[in-house]
């Protein structure tokens, strides 16, 4: 245990009590949200990105430890484990420095060097590596090795040569330093195969006959791209590097200075060892670590764009018409009231063919009228600019506006038909369960966009070339991160919102609804205990992020913990906003960051963190660029991202332009490490009108 808190105590920026006492809650059987809103005084104070980070960590940690022991007995098997081998297995601080010190005690059956090994041929290797005989004189004593499977003096040399090439090939040095030229300096060179589609999705990749991309620059989001047309067979790579450079370290550094002639004999065997072993296995350890960077690059994006998209506002206290749009098939509306229940739906046709304005408008403002329609969510897909247009005719029609939004529409149709929705409205078709979705996530997209597989929420980049276990956890943690911040209203909250509670998941979620439906509301937190499969670690888990309202106490629609109500009892006796923290919580005998949490509970009952930043706005009609000024706020959806910049529809014939210097207030090498097809954007400021071109160029900074 205490190696492992040394390794991760110089991975990590926690101190080795705040680590061992990580450890131990996680071996407890406690959650990450649990220990970075509940244990606080135990982990530094430590949030919950930093406990996943810390996670990773201690699982690669743990891993390369696990390794070092597998190694070391399987070296102490095969061969004599010196105190100087064990040593630098102790040290190792990543898996690849590790493998590449067992390197030469892996098993090698059936290679050029064991077979020349059999044949007897070790010696004359170890005569060749010293290069103190002519080659006359090599030659001789080769004759000394000369048996059944060796029948000549070049067989007996050409042996010699592949054994010496294997070890070369697996000095550990040798492959570090290889691994690092390779990594510095190394071109990516880039072929189109004859499957080459010259108008396809990798147009872009280089000329007739090659590109070539150094490897130490390369972002992660273009050698994903690269990657996948090698997959698709249109394109093929090598690492290019400078052998000349190596032969010459060779020669400088790996022959013996004073060595004789035969020492030709050895420059080939290294040079063999270079070409034929260790640069391919170099190769692929290179695409490896490029390949887990890119994923991790990717996944995180993937993460901040679905953080983003979960965290935007909830739009309360209002009914909302949702607007599923289309052209033939008509645009599907379904209405919601202030809790999300659904009332009714219809269909309306005012974009072509058919342009029935007038039914369109008949039916839209029968809704309005009666069940107090005040807000309109519209999908951004097919039909979504025409159906803009008409609730802006619309509106110029009527005296009080139905203030509309874009929604992304992404993941809608796979809802649609999931079994989550089939449950929830079984009785209605497919495509008004599309326009409920809609609506739904105008309302609050955390409880909406959690019935969904994140992937088909169009906010990720290149999502099913990466790691697909590592893509599932991180964006199931970061799911789970933001609903136990927010908090679960338990009385009202689907099985979707329920299970990504700290210490419940799918199997008590579903308990939760079965116990809901037979018992009723639930009126006390306590009373949680009584769900099947709760137990007493589980309700520790998860009570804290769930909320009860107008329950029995007036503290189950807070974050404070029940094991902390003794002390919420207390503090309602004195004056919060002037407390003394410090000796409160000496007083108190509770730590000062629970006590925190504790009072700003107190100060603000039921708050949603989500309510803190911008609401989404509203539009009752389409912009028009004379509308615009520089200096203007507007909101709009990503459409399109190229290396220079992102396309943004804002409500006007031509899309906006966001430049890449325009985008994030640090460097940047690419907008996807930002942006996102279908993302919505809040807030864009506009920095500059073309109105002769209706142009207009956008930032998300100054």
């Amino acid at each position: 245990m205490q190696d492992l808190i040394t390794l991760l105590s110089q991975k990590t920026n926690l101190k080795k009590n705040y680590i061992s006492n990580i450890l131990k809650l996680l071996d407890d059987g406690c959650t990450i949200p649990f220990i970075a809103r509940y244990r606080k005084e135990m982990s530094g104070g430590a949030d919950d990105e930093t406990l996943r980070e810390f996670e990773s960590i201690y699982i690669s940690a743990k891993k390369l430890i696990e390794r070092k022991g597998e190694i070391i007995r399987l070296i102490s098997e095969r061969a004599t484990l010196t105190k100087e081998i064990e040593a630098s297995i102790e040290a190792a601080s990543t898996m690849v420095a590790l493998e590449d010190i067992y390197q030469p005690y892996k098993d090698k059956k059936n290679s050029r060097a064991s077979v020349a090994i059999s044949y007897g041929l070790e010696g004359l290797a170890d005569i060749l590596q010293s290069a103190k005989l002519t080659i006359n004189e090599f030659k001789s004593e080769s004759k000394k090795f000369l048996n059944d499977n060796v029948k000549s003096v070049d067989e007996a040399i050409k042996g010699a040569q592949d054994i010496l090439a294997q070890r070369y090939a697996d000095d550990a040095k040798e492959r570090q330093v290889i691994r690092d030229v390779m990594m510095r300096y190394g071109i990516l060179e880039i072929k189109r195969t004859k499957m080459f589609d010259e108008g396809g999705v990798f147009k872009n990749f280089g000329d007739k006959d090659s590109k070539s991309e150094k490897i130490s620059y390369i972002p992660s989001h273009r050698y994903l791209a690269i990657m996948r047309g090698v997959k698709e067979k249109q394109l093929s790579v090598k690492i290019k590097t400078d052998i000349d450079r190596i032969e010459e370290n060779i020669k400088r550094y790996k022959i013996p200075k004073n060595g004789s002639s035969s020492k030709e004999f050895l420059f080939e065997a290294y040079l063999d060892g270079l070409k034929r072993l260790l640069i391919p296995s170099i190769e692929r350890d290179i695409h490896n670590e490029l390949k887990e960077r890119a994923d991790i690059a990717a996944i995180n994006t993937f993460g901040k764009n679905l953080n983003q998209l979960l965290i935007t506002p909830p739009l309360s206290s209002m009914v909302i018409l949702g607007v599923d749009p289309g052209f033939v098939s008509g645009c599907k509306l379904a209405v919601i009231d202030e809790n999300g229940k659904y009332l009714d739906s219809g269909v309306i046709y005012p974009t072509k063919p058919k342009e029935d304005y007038e039914n369109s408008k008949k039916l839209v403002l029968s809704f309005a009228k009666k069940y107090g329609v005040n807000a309109v969510a519209i999908g951004n897909g097919t039909a979504s600019r025409e159906t803009q247009e008409f609730f802006a005719r619309l509106n110029t029609d009527i005296d009080k506006k139905l203030n509309y939004t874009i929604v992304s529409e992404a993941g809608a149709s796979v809802y649609s038909a999931s079994k989550i929705a089939k449950e929830e409205y079984p009785d209605l078709d497919v495509t008004i369960r599309g326009a409920i979705s809609i609506a739904q996530r105008l309302r609050d997209p955390m409880a909406a966009l959690v019935k969904i597989d994140p992937k088909s929420l169009g906010i990720g980049q290149y999502q099913h070339d990466v790691d697909q276990k590592l893509l599932a956890k991180r964006l199931d943690d970061i799911t789970g991160d933001l609903v136990n911040r927010v908090g679960v209203d338990v009385n009202s909250a689907s099985f979707s919102l329920l299970s990504y509670v700290a210490g419940i998941g799918k199997s008590i979620a579903k308990n939760i609804i079965i116990y809901r439906e037979q018992n009723g509301v639930f009126k006390t937190k306590d009373e949680l205990l009584k769900v099947k499969g709760l137990g007493k670690k589980g309700y520790e888990q998860a009570v804290g992020f769930l909320r009860i309202k107008n329950g029995k106490s007036e503290f189950d629609d807070t974050g404070i913990h029940p094991e902390s109500y003794h002390i919420a009892k207390k503090l309602k006796m004195v004056e919060l906003k002037n407390i003394d923290v410090s000796e409160k919580a000496k007083e108190l005998q509770i730590g000062s960051e629970t006590l925190k949490d504790i009072i700003d509970e107190l100060l603000k009952p039921g708050f949603d963190p989500r309510s803190e930043l911008p609401s989404i706005p509203f539009k009752d009609s389409i912009t028009d660029v004379s509308m615009l000024k520089e200096g203007s706020v507007v909101s709009g959806v990503v459409r399109n991202v190229t290396d220079f910049g992102a396309f943004v529809d804002i409500g006007l014939k031509n899309d906006g332009l966001i430049h890449i210097s325009k985008i994030s207030d640090k460097r940047i090498s690419h907008p996807l490490e930002i942006l996102s097809l279908n993302q919505y954007l809040p807030i864009i400021k506009v920095l500059g009108i073309d109105v002769k071109n209706n142009k207009v160029s956008l930032g998300l900074v100054d």
